[in-house]
């Protein structure tokens, strides 16, 4: 049996061990990209991580006989979170470790009985501690470059967790389309000319005001459309105001496109470029150099030609309407204008939402090319397990309407 030791990280050298790892796992692998370190800490950072307000986080490393650090793993809960689940759910996440069974109980055992002494009866993993379009899921098909803050792994790392009692409790579908004119279903181009020729409805790309002033209307679309799902809060003005202030310096405006019915926000469909185009090469770093050089590329020689959907929503009372249609004729119409981008990913669709794989599939005319694996590990091995819930389906009282 191999010697193996875990330790609680509580130093700054131990943190700095946490980042380097994968750096040193992969650095063969040629579809694997570096993410920058502060993209890393930001779920740590109380800072910059609300849900450490009321909640708890905690990480550790584990060591072989010689010391050498060759796995990680954290685990955090939020008390409101926790309580919206079916039984207190905590999480595990920025797991990384040898194909050896023994190592992995390990590291899932010291996640496991923290969480078990905060009150827990079950850990999702692999997860973040924050917002779900980062860092969240294990990849179990697709091991191809990945996009901007998602998961990478070993294709063992599905063994791993299936061999300690993890089981999945929901996929994340991925979807690519190359970004051809004129390849949308013809019943999009049909419902979207229906709905431009309907007064009271608007569809506009992200450059009639200022980014900040779309805010609110971002935040008013988000909160009828997710703050109801299970494990999902509700933002707030700040939140939202914040959240725009931090894409302002990477977005480009004709990647972020709003719906409205009568001066009313109905829907967005947030795109981003792909960041991992420039900051694979930056080793992780994000100083002034790499933030210089991060704008030129990105600003002025355009060399991002993949953009990514961040999310996508539409509240309530307008979905079936045709105004997904809209948004995306929307873009095609800028498409045709010369954007540079030649492929699009719709990244974090989960199984439990079969409208938006629709949409995917029919309506963007998009192919579903990389599955991440949400799992879930209950502690009490005799209690039922059921998979997450498919959307519009009552949870705890309330009628879910909506998920990335």
């Amino acid at each position: 049996m191999a010697g193996y030791s875990v330790e609680e990280i509580q130093t700054k050298q131990q943190i700095r061990e946490f980042l380097e790892l994968p750096k040193r796992m992969y650095r063969d692998d040629p579809m694997w990209i570096c993410p920058l370190d502060t993209d890393v800490e930001s779920p740590f950072d109380p800072a910059r991580n609300e849900l450490l307000a009321d909640g708890e986080a905690v990480r550790w490393l584990l060591r072989d006989e010689q010391g050498t650090v060759v796995g990680r793993i954290a685990a955090f809960y939020n008390p409101d979170l926790a309580a919206a689940c079916e039984q207190p759910t905590g999480g595990c996440g920025f797991f990384e470790c040898p194909n050896d069974p023994e190592a992995s109980a390990l590291l899932f055992d010291a996640a496991r009985d923290w969480l078990r002494s905060k009150g827990m009866e079950a850990m999702d993993g692999p997860i973040n501690f924050g917002d779900r379009n980062a860092w969240w899921g294990v990849l179990t098909d697709g091991f191809t470059e990945p996009l901007y803050c998602t998961p990478y792994n070993f294709p063992y790392y599905k063994e791993l967790f299936e061999a300690y009692g993890f089981r999945n409790y929901f996929n994340q579908y991925t979807y690519l389309r190359e970004i051809v004119l004129d390849r949308l279903n013809p019943s999009v181009v049909r419902r979207a000319d229906r709905l431009f020729g309907t007064p009271g409805y608007r569809f506009e790309y992200a450059g009639n005001k200022r980014l900040e002033d779309y805010a609110e209307d971002f935040r008013t679309v988000y909160n009828k459309g997710w703050a109801t799902y299970t494990g999902v809060k509700p933002i707030d003005s700040r939140h939202a105001l914040q959240l725009m202030k931090t894409l302002k310096p990477i977005v480009d405006v004709k990647l972020l496109y709003f719906a409205y019915f009568e001066d009313r926000p109905i829907g967005f469909f947030i795109m981003l470029p792909d960041l991992n185009r420039i900051v694979g090469r930056f080793g992780g770093k994000f100083g002034l150099l790499q933030k210089m050089r991060l704008l030129w590329d990105l600003k002025v020689r355009r060399k991002v030609d993949r953009a990514f959907g961040v999310i996508f929503g539409v509240i309530p009372e307008f979905q079936g309407k045709g105004v997904e249609a809209g948004m995306i004729r929307r873009f095609e119409e800028e498409v045709a204008k010369g954007l540079p981008y030649k492929t699009l990913e719709m990244s974090w669709i989960g199984d439990f939402n079969p409208v938006m794989m629709r949409v995917a599939e029919s309506y963007v005319c998009a192919t579903r090319y990389k599955t991440h694996v949400t799992y879930r590990y209950l502690f009490d091995r005799d209690r039922e397990f059921t998979r997450a819930p498919k959307l519009g389906r009552a949870s705890r009282g309330n009628r879910t309407l909506g998920s990335e």
